[in-house]
């Protein structure tokens, strides 16, 4: 009745589940953070999307400055420091949302057959 799902030997099934379950998580927070952009947009009847670094700070602020010390350590902090702050100046949800739906795709199932020929229908 059911077939029971094929386990590769190399645990490449457990890999996928656990990228499938972090881009879950990820596109659930980016649509959280989209519907509350939504939200404040309609209360001010204007477009409004707020960057990562409004977020970041309403949510716990020591901790952007550990990342911006951890940043500053580095050997190319020059080169991470400005790509760092342009980051910060996306709309949240974009930052969160992208990372979520490449761990979604990384980690679907792969298919033996994607496309059915016609003399197979």
């Amino acid at each position: 009745m059911f077939r029971q799902a094929k386990r590769a030997p190399d645990g490449t099934n457990d890999l996928r589940l656990i990228l499938r379950i972090a881009g879950t998580w990820l596109l659930g927070l980016a649509v959280i953070l989209l519907v509350i952009d939504g939200t404040r947009s309609l209360g001010a009847n204007t477009m409004l999307l707020t960057p990562l670094i409004e977020t970041w700070t309403a949510i716990h602020p020591p901790s952007l400055d550990a990342v911006r010390e951890f940043f500053a350590s580095r050997f190319f902090s020059p080169l991470l420091g400005p790509l760092f702050d342009s980051l910060l100046g996306f709309p949240s949800f974009a930052v969160v949302g992208v990372p979520g739906i490449a761990l979604a795709v990384l980690g679907r199932t792969r298919h033996a057959r994607r496309y059915v020929q016609q003399d197979q229908i």
